[in-house]
């Protein structure tokens, strides 16, 4: 193993530990503002669940997205190196800044950026590009629509009568009924686990994260039904006691979603390298260690960002930190099964700013809002250009 793939071994997992630290305010932003856990108790719960997207995500199907962002006759170790130092310069910048940018993008960018620089901009491959791209306005929208009508939906569930009891299980039948259409069952396409039908469908990989997305929806659907029988304190403790489900289901997502960028780049330098030859052949470390790295971030903490996210976009309280951090979860597992990386920042700023607007539209701190705009809009095209600088640096080093 040469010495310039070492480095970039460590650089890939320094980018993980950071992009842990960076996004922590992801996943417990809200229930830190909540003061449903302290925020030591948050970092330790979101890491634990960081972690356990190891157990989950099996098919690395947003490290392979990942992993396509460059074509393969011009992917070269420099190259990684230059993007790889690239997305750890924006991130430090953005955190110390306190600004939620996308720790997803800026490794986009950074890896694209510097291909352009060593080969020209067909070395690029536009499918992935274009995809990740468009995911920047469609993630939080769908996180934004998704948190919105699940607000109304507890606002509603409040009521008393048998209307909000019929929607919970009218919700229940459709999300079964959706689900287990999406789900494989064709016994040929399955990977045996058990030597059982039932077990093996189950435990595939890509239908146990449908069932994810099912158990969060029934378990949401269960709990509003009796919420109009309770008065204001018993359904805000409630609700603190669910918001520890939604925190836990979003860092399943941020752990699965944002480790599997970093196993991309880490394996297409394996690759480059010569060390394997094809992705299918991705050692089971790097899946491992990847997965600790983001967790041990995680517990780092990244608090500036976690005052952004959690005080200055909109107040947060316990239902809306229980709808918010629900739609963002569904959102990462969606987009997850699509094999699209999409940014967890995006998804879970979009989701706060759904839960607002069920107040009114002039509870959303707009200009804050618009602030993150700018800085989504800028980090892939900055990245580029900063991994194409260092692309020239590292051309004459080497």
């Amino acid at each position: 193993m040469s010495l310039l793939l070492i480095v970039i071994l460590v650089l890939a997992l320094v980018f993980d530990y950071i992009n842990g630290f960076h996004d922590a305010a992801n996943s417990i932003a809200t229930i830190v503002s909540t003061k449903v856990l302290t925020p030591f108790q948050a970092v330790v719960w979101a890491a634990f669940f960081n972690f356990v997207a190891f157990f989950i995500f099996k098919d690395h199907g947003v490290a392979n997205t990942i992993a396509k962002t460059v074509k393969e006759d011009f992917i070269t170790l420099p190259v990684i190196l230059s993007g790889l130092i690239a997305a750890i310069s924006w991130n430090l910048l953005t955190w110390w800044y306190g600004i939620p940018s996308s720790s997803s993008h800026t490794l986009i960018g950074g890896f694209a950026g510097a291909a352009i620089a060593h080969a020209g901009f067909h070395a690029v491959n536009s499918e992935p590009i274009i995809k990740t791209v468009s995911f920047i306005v469609l993630a939080p929208l769908m996180g934004m629509i998704m948190a919105f009508i699940i607000s109304l939906w507890f606002i509603y569930s409040f009521r008393r009568g048998p209307l909000p009891k019929v929607i919970s299980i009218f919700v229940i039948v459709i999300t079964s009924i959706l689900i287990s259409k999406a789900m494989e069952t064709d016994p040929t396409k399955l990977k045996g686990h058990m030597g059982n039908p039932f077990f093996d469908i189950i435990l595939d990989t890509k239908n146990f994260k449908w069932l994810l997305i099912w158990f969060i929806l029934t378990a949401m659907s269960v709990f509003t039904m009796f919420l109009g029988s309770l008065n204001t304190a018993r359904s805000t403790l409630y609700l603190k006691r669910f918001q520890l489900v939604s925190s836990a289901a979003f860092s399943i997502g941020h752990g699965g979603n944002d480790a599997q960028k970093v196993m991309g780049i880490i394996t297409v330098a394996l690759i480059s390298s010569g060390s394997i030859h094809t992705f299918s052949e991705m050692p089971v470390w790097v899946p491992l260690t990847c997965y600790s790295a983001i967790a041990l971030g995680t517990m780092s903490g990244g608090w500036k960002i976690i005052k952004t996210m959690g005080t200055r976009i909109t107040k947060v309280t316990p239902f809306e930190g229980v709808a918010a951090e629900t739609a963002g979860a569904i959102t990462l597992f969606l987009t997850e099964n699509l094999k699209i990386p999409v940014s967890t920042t995006h998804t879970i700023t979009g989701s706060i700013i759904g839960v607002g607007a069920t107040k009114r539209l002039s509870a959303v701190r707009w200009g804050v809002t618009i602030n993150l705009l700018w800085a989504w809009i800028l980090t892939i095209p900055v990245s580029g250009l900063l991994a194409a600088g260092v692309y020239y640096i590292v051309s004459l080093c080497l």
